[in-house]
């Protein structure tokens, strides 16, 4: 089952992001607070608002919501990711994760972390960047001459790529230094293989 996850975060083009959000084809969509003012931009159909609802403005009565204290111990895109699980969802997809807050942002991002332990699929997109991670394989489907960043979220040993312009052989990535940074797809398909640590894997376009 897929969730999508809206955010209340920073977006700046909504056919860009909408496009992404239906070739993802979700099963459910849930917005965490605010996210839901996206949503509304961006036509789509909701099906439940979560969080403490300080930065949405006027709550819709047709849809289902799970409202919580705003003194609370988890964000509200948290909150929405659990009521995804909830549902059933195994698979995510992330919008409105990024922006001006670099507190949300870099805990939207470590969240991705806390979906790997969970055996789950997610990804955090925006205009520029889908944001996966993995320590053991994956697999990127992108255009020829896109940007692949390799950013060890940990230590990471066992570093091997297929399809990129700088191969790595089982290299060491270590956490805090940019040297998988700014690779190139060759073709449509690459691979990363991490045999020990925590890696980000990053598409990015300027």
């Amino acid at each position: 089952m897929r969730a999508v996850i809206i955010s209340g975060g920073e977006i700046s083009d909504y056919d860009y992001i909408k496009s992404r959000i239906m070739q993802f084809c979700a099963d459910i969509i849930i917005c965490a607070d605010s996210g839901y003012n996206h949503a509304v931009k961006m036509e789509l159909a909701v099906n439940l608002i979560a969080g403490d609802f300080d930065s949405i403005g006027k709550i819709p009565e047709n849809i289902e919501t799970a409202r919580y204290p705003s003194e609370k111990n988890q964000t509200d895109t948290e909150i929405a990711l659990s009521h995804a699980r909830e549902a059933g969802a195994q698979e995510f997809l992330i919008v409105g994760a990024t922006g001006t807050r670099t507190d949300h942002m870099l805990t939207n991002i470590f969240m991705l972390k806390n979906c790997l332990e969970c055996g789950e699929r997610a990804a955090i997109i925006d205009e520029h960047n889908r944001i996966r991670i993995t320590d053991s394989k994956l697999e990127i489907k992108d255009k020829k001459d896109s940007i692949i960043s390799l950013v060890p979220l940990t230590d990471c040993i066992g570093v091997t790529t297929e399809g990129l312009k700088y191969p790595l052989k089982s290299a060491e990535l270590k956490l805090g230094e940019g040297f998988g940074v700014s690779n190139v797809m060759i073709g449509d398909k690459a691979l990363v293989l991490v045999d020990k640590g925590i890696m980000l894997v990053i598409e990015a376009r300027d």
